[in-house]
């Protein structure tokens, strides 16, 4: 049977599957793995193959207070940035600009397009949010007709 690094589609099933073993087995009520988790599972290599998946998950199970495994209960050697994929890349300006406009779009989509209201929720001035809604190309019209039109346009690239 192949390494486990290089069955990644088996990395989910089997995480699932040692979350239920180790959940029941525990007493406790831990039932799903969050995204940023899942993200360090399928980007680790995985030296110890599944042994160590499993060893990975009764860990998480055991530390999980919320009934989530989230990112900060696997351990330290799949929380680096590279395990992650989560290294930074670009610069520091573009990082930046990337959470700004992801902000001001979630708050739109919130709103449904009304700017006033979403300049309340950032904190902003509606003329600095005007400003700032115009310097990423963002359409607040498209957050008021269609919730899906505006999740797209959240995920859109900066132009």
């Amino acid at each position: 049977m192949p390494p486990l690094r290089d069955r990644r589609s088996d990395i989910l099933a089997l995480a699932d599957h040692f979350l239920e073993k180790y959940a029941k087995q525990n007493g406790k009520n831990v039932a799903r793995i969050s995204t940023p988790a899942i993200d360090m599972l399928m980007a680790y290599h995985w030296p110890g193959n599944v042994r160590e998946l499993e060893n990975t998950i009764e860990r998480a199970v055991l530390l999980s207070q919320d009934g989530v495994i989230h990112g900060f209960h696997l351990p330290p050697t799949l929380q680096t940035g590279e395990a992650s994929g989560t290294t930074p890349r670009g610069t520091l300006e573009d990082a930046v600009c990337a959470v700004e406009r992801e902000m001001l779009a979630e708050a739109l989509k919130t709103h449904r397009g009304i700017m006033a209201k979403a300049a309340r929720q950032l904190g902003l001035t509606e003329r600095i949010m005007g400003l700032r809604v115009k310097k990423y190309g963002i359409d607040p019209e498209r957050f008021k007709a269609d919730p899906a039109a505006a999740a797209l346009e959240a995920k859109r690239p900066t132009p």
